[in-house]
């Protein structure tokens, strides 16, 4: 792996130097947009409103738009120069138990690898975390903006994850949240007996991406010039049936499936 930042967790007077790597990967099939008729790919040209000519990488800067139109145009200069005191380091602000942590929060997690001379107070960092069951709270400046994150511990390692700030959390505004929907008692209990018919220790090696290898299934097809079979539909319960008959209907379903290990 490649480190992408490289800076000090600031942790009261103590500073340790570390590295950040990106924890995780997408795995999704890349696609190209071709034309239809020959397979050609398709180019797209940056071009000017304004003038109407082409430009160059080179040339494109970032603009912010005001409400009345008008563009005002940063140069990389003009972001150099904010005041960005995270900009390397990660800043802990304070400590908080995990389970106050909304995951809605989360956004990207990284590695965070210690420099040399900062391995025994890293490790005294980690121990520190795992006997106390918190995770801390930290401020870090990655790719030119500022982001809230937390720092906990993972197999031997600390993980940073970004958190979105509060104001990019949309609200549940649905208007059914307000209304007084009857749950019967029996419809409750048998919801539960499903819930616990279905639970099992969580293992994410026991999970495939089914579509990813569908389309990739599809795509090898079309090279050897042969059909792929379509995927059976799941039977579609009738309108008519109650929720009832179609707990039962789980729970039934759900004693002939084949045995797993299930969480004390």
């Amino acid at each position: 792996m490649r480190s992408m930042w490289k800076g000090a967790i600031s942790f009261g007077l103590v500073m340790i130097p570390v590295r950040l790597y990106a924890a995780t990967e997408q795995r999704d099939v890349a696609f190209r947009q071709v034309h239809a008729a020959d397979g050609g790919r398709i180019k797209f040209r940056r071009v000017c409103s304004v003038c109407g000519e082409e430009v160059s990488f080179a040339d494109v800067a970032k603009g912010y738009e005001l409400p009345d139109g008008e563009m005002v145009v940063l140069a990389d200069e003009d972001l150099a120069e904010l005041p960005l005191p995270t900009a390397r380091s990660i800043e802990v602000l304070n400590f908080t138990p995990a389970d106050q942590l909304d995951p809605i929060l989360f956004a990207r997690s990284y590695y965070i690898e210690p420099e040399a001379a900062g391995i025994r107070a890293y490790v005294l960092l980690r121990e520190a975390l795992e006997r106390s069951g918190k995770v801390a709270v930290a401020r870090v400046a990655l790719r030119q903006r500022e982001s809230l994150a937390s720092v906990r511990t993972r197999d031997g390692v600390l993980v940073l994850e970004t958190l979105l700030w509060p104001d990019e959390v949309r609200a549940a505004d649905f208007p059914f949240v307000e209304e007084d929907v009857e749950v019967r008692s029996q419809e409750l209990r048998m919801a539960g007996s499903l819930i616990d018919s279905m639970t099992v220790d969580f293992d994410p090696a026991e999970y495939q991406d089914g579509y990813r290898e569908a389309l990739e299934e599809l795509v090898a097809a079309k090279v050897a010039g042969r059909e792929v079979a379509p995927p059976t539909e799941p039977a579609l319960v009738d309108a008519s049936t109650s929720l009832a008959e179609v707990l039962q209907a789980s729970l039934d379903a759900a004693k002939r499936r084949p045995g797993r290990k299930t969480s004390a």
